[in-house]
């Protein structure tokens, strides 16, 4: 490094030409450069910087050696910084670790001292000795603390008690823990604060106690539970989101120090993070934002023309970090993953949740760290506590120095990101703001409260709106906004009229929209079952309210799908989902790996240990929130029917897997390693046609010569039985069939592999019956044991491969058909796509037969690849002919395609159209089966 570039930082930074002619003893530029290039050669030593105070007990020296130790690591940070070696990584942890070090030998100078006058502070209840914990908050607790940063400080203890002998301490006489530590408290915060010798180690502000200046200096964990479960104020769970003890034990062994910090956790963690999604901390963290603003003006006015404040300024510092935080607020009780302390993990965390795209992840995390290393340069000038970016040219010029930069290209990078993160903030924050964003007028008054004679005048105003039955929707209304629910939660009512108003005016327009299947009467009932269910979870209340646009992407979604408007009052958790920047991801373009998911799924399934309901509950509200997202992509028509059939299979196989692996982790007594057992799907799953609330066909096979093994696995099925079906607060995952097991009702629950085998060969007449054998054509392994799924496929192709008497199969074919017709009669004159005679069903059983029939001469139908695929090749291999195999494809894909979009539009249940609208269809599949069997086939019973 050239002798030119010490000089210029030298000249940029009068802090540095002060303190190296401090240190140096001369005002030389030689010698200060040649002690500059020594800083420059090595990152700080922060073990060496504990050694150094490790041994000290008097306070006074204590003092002053932490301050001549932090004024040298900061003289080598900005020299490693100005010249690009070290950077912001090294700054903010090298800062952190010197407060902790510095915390911790200023409580145990403080303490020991105290200790030797009045002995060791003990608990009443144990006689365990007590230690002072210091709580960092803010960047130390984040370990983001900046170089001329003060330290957020609040000073506990774990219990009550008095002092006494311990430790070799004999106290003089005995005093209360509480009197102990306030004693303790007021020496220490001097010792790291007040100017001495050459400067201060750390300003302390401690402020963020409870009951801020007029609080004790130090309290219990009881107290504190106390008052954060009383008085504790939104802002404050935004301020402990990232606290964190900072002290090290004195008196109590590691154990115990460790058992007290654990108990302010316990108490602290609740407070913040609620068990639920929590959206009313949008609007108390966009009024606290507001004032932050608001006093960020006070500023500016008051300094006027020297310059941009990038930290409480509008797109500065602050606002990325309450965007991390709010979403740490807002879903931090759900998802473990989200309570990190550190502003940059979380960014990077909400991007691998989708809730923001990696793009703007990662234009937040570049920003943030833009302007800390632009506040650390600005500090470094004069070691002043400030984050103005001068406008005086010649100040700019010298932070811009530090920086590397032209201060022209470095004003013009902090316009865009603060433009950027300012832009980001408001549409997360102020989402009300703009004409949408205020309530409709014209409502009665008193109507929110339900007063007297209101009914009438609501019912006037819902029926100058053009909605019948006004008086009855009135009352139903009314009796909603009753709820006990609303009236206790601070400022839920209010929003919850706000939502209702804006139901009610726009309800027309939702369900005018081209892809609209109701009318305005019908999407207002599925508007109100929402708010019904919502009303007792104000938090989703506040998300409606605090998000108008997403409240009209509900609307619009409850008149598209009857099917997608019961998922959402079933599970209303999901309107989440409408926030999440994953709900566009899905495309037929989007591979078919769920494995990301399923990694992200259980880390946070790990968070809960075993809790066994936590983990079942957030399983569910995990795989309700994928299926929502694949409906949206439904709903846009960004997914054909098959590959969202693709996508909802893969998934069904992903929660299997995971279901399985709980359910194994969670037995007593099962074998070392990993089961050797395998999950085989059948029916639509296991032709990967599954669909929104498709049932699970499926059997479980293990291979395992242990004497106990029937007995393990047994259990095993029975708990991922009971995990898959039970119902719980979240709902359930699915319904799951085990009919087509050896033997069906009357089999094993879960069966060896070689007694399967047997059954399916049925070489002693007793096995699989025709239509099981069917039922193979469309199986496949779907989780567990590879090895096992391997030998199921090998064995699958080969049972089907086995040469039949055609004639014999086609009659007991036939026959299984005549005996569906008559159990699934329609008594209407509509057409059953599924089940009448020209159907899905008869396709199935025509591209059925050719593979028991024809896959003995032709291996290629041994693949389950789908109706659609299989019916192609049977006509290329000159099983049908090609334009048979052709028509009944298109048929089957168009059955397909009115299912998924009558289902949609109408909820579960037979699917039947007006006959002559598939006319030419009914055709295609009637001369598919007569060109398979020669015959018309069974008729419809009557």
């Amino acid at each position: 490094m050239e002798n030119s570039q010490f000089k210029s930082i030298l000249s940029y930074s009068p802090f540095l030409r002060r303190s190296l002619a401090a240190v140096c003893g001369s005002e030389e530029e030689s010698a200060q450069i040649e002690t500059m290039k020594s800083l420059a050669a090595a990152a700080p030593d922060m073990e060496a910087i504990r050694a150094s105070l490790s041994e000290v007990r008097d306070e006074e020296e204590l003092a002053l050696r932490m301050r001549e130790l932090r004024r040298g690591l900061i003289m080598r940070l900005l020299v490693r910084d100005a010249l690009r070696i070290g950077g912001y990584p090294e700054v903010v942890s090298s800062m952190t670790r010197f407060a902790e070090i510095t915390v911790q030998a200023a409580v145990k100078c403080v303490v020991t001292s105290l200790a030797e006058r009045f002995g060791v502070p003990c608990s009443e209840t144990t006689g365990q000795p007590q230690d002072l914990l210091v709580v960092g908050m803010g960047k130390l607790g984040g370990a983001e603390l900046n170089v001329s940063s003060d330290i957020d400080l609040i000073f506990l203890y774990d219990e009550d008690g008095e002092t006494q002998e311990s430790g070799g301490f004999k106290p003089r006489r005995s005093i209360s823990n509480r009197e102990f530590f306030e004693r303790a408290s007021r020496r220490i915060i001097p010792l790291l604060s007040d100017i001495r010798g050459c400067g201060f180690v750390f300003r302390v502000d401690m402020r963020l106690r409870p009951d801020g200046d007029s609080g004790p200096m130090a309290c219990s964990s009881g107290m504190l539970e106390e008052y954060l479960y009383t008085e504790g104020r939104e802002w404050e769970r935004f301020a402990w989101i990232k606290a964190r003890i900072v002290s090290s034990p004195v008196f109590s062994s590691e154990q115990q120090f460790r058992g007290q910090c654990s108990s302010v956790a316990s108490l602290v963690r609740p407070f913040v993070y609620r068990k639920y999604v929590d959206f009313s901390a949008v609007s108390s963290l966009a009024r606290l934002h507001d004032m932050i603003r608001a006093e960020s003006r006070r500023r500016e006015l008051q300094h006027r023309g020297r310059g941009v404040d990038i930290k409480i300024g509008a797109g500065g510092i602050r606002e990325i970090e309450f965007i991390a935080q709010t979403y740490q607020l807002i879903r931090g009780g759900r998802d473990p993953q989200l309570r990190s302390r550190s502003t940059l993990q979380t960014l990077t965390y909400l991007s691998e949740r989708g809730i923001l795209t990696q793009e703007k992840s990662e234009r937040l995390k570049r920003g943030y760290v833009f302007l800390r290393s632009l506040e650390h340069a600005i500090q470094y000038v004069d070691d002043q506590q400030t984050q103005l970016w001068p406008s005086d040219p010649q100040a700019r010029a010298r932070v811009a120095g530090l920086m590397g930069e032209d201060p022209g290209r470095l004003d013009a990078k902090l316009s865009e990101i603060r433009g950027f993160v300012s832009e980001t903030f408001d549409s997360i924050f102020h989402a009300r703001d703009g004409e949408d964003g205020a309530a409709p007028s014209g409502w009665p008054e008193g109507w929110l409260s339900g007063a007297p004679g209101v009914e009438k005048d609501l019912a006037a105003k819902i029926a100058s709106l053009g909605y019948d039955h006004a008086p009855e929707l009135a009352e139903r209304v009314l009796l909603m906004m009753r709820s006990k629910t609303l009236g206790r939660s601070n400022g839920a009512l209010e929003r919850m009229g706000s939502v209702v108003e804006t139901v009610f005016e726009h309800c027309a327009g939702w369900a005018g929209q081209d892809s609209s299947t109701v009318g305005s009467g019908e999407e207002l009932d599925r508007c109100l079952r929402l708010l019904e269910v919502i009303a007792g979870r104000p938090t989703y209340v506040a998300l409606l309210y605090q998000y108008p646009d997403m409240l009209r992407r509900v609307g619009r979604v409850l008149a598209s799908s009857r099917w997608a408007a019961d998922y959402l009052t079933e599970h209303p958790i999901i309107l989440d989902e409408l926030l999440d920047q994953r709900v566009e991801e899905f495309s037929n373009d989007t591979p078919v790996d769920w494995s990301r998911w399923r990694q992200g799924l259980e880390r946070d399934l790990e968070a809960f240990g075993d809790d066994q309901e936590r983990q079942l509950n957030l399983l569910r509200d995990a795989h309700h929130g994928a299926v929502f997202r694949l409906l949206m992509a439904d709903l846009d028509r960004r997914l054909s029917t098959e590959r969202l059939a693709d996508q909802l299979s893969a998934l069904a196989d992903t929660v299997i897997e995971l279901v399985m692996d709980l359910a194994w982790k969670s037995l007593s007594r099962r074998f070392e390693g990993e089961p050797r057992f395998a999950v085989i799907a059948y029916g639509k799953l296991g032709g990967k046609e599954l669909g929104y609330a498709s049932d699970l066909d499926l059997i479980y096979l293990y291979d395992d010569d242990r004497p106990d093994a029937e007995l393990v696995y047994s259990r095993l099925v029975r708990r991922m039985m009971n995990w898959l079906s039970m119902q719980t607060s979240s709902g359930r995952l699915f319904e799951v069939d085990l009919r087509l097991r050896p033997n069906g009702d009357d089999g094993l629950l879960v069966s060896p592999f070689d007694l399967w085998k047997a059954y399916e060969r049925n070489e002693d007449g007793k096995g699989a019956w025709t239509w099981e054998l069917q039922a193979l054509t469309r199986a496949r392994f779907c989780a567990g044991d590879r090895s096992i799924g391997a030998r199921f496929e090998k064995e699958r192709r080969e049972i089907l491969r086995m040469k039949r008497d055609r004639a014999k199969l086609a009659r007991e074919i036939l026959e299984m058909r005549e005996r569906m017709l008559e159990g699934h009669r329609n008594p209407t004159p509509l057409f059953d796509i599924k089940h009448d005679r020209g159907g899905m069903v008869d396709i199935e059983f025509a591209v059925q037969y050719l593979v028991l029939a024809c896959s003995c001469d032709k291996p290629e139908l041994l693949d389950n690849l789908g109706n659609i695929r299989l019916l192609a090749i049977a006509g290329e291999q000159g099983l049908i002919p090609g334009e048979i195999a052709a028509g009944a494809a298109a048929a089957y894909r168009r059955y397909r395609e009115i299912q998924r979009e009558v289902r949609l539009a109408r909820g579960d249940g037979p699917v039947r159209v007006e006959p002559g609208q598939m006319g030419p269809e009914r055709e295609a599949v009637l001369r598919l089966w007569s060109a398979v069997f020669g015959v018309a086939g069974p008729s419809p019973a009557k």
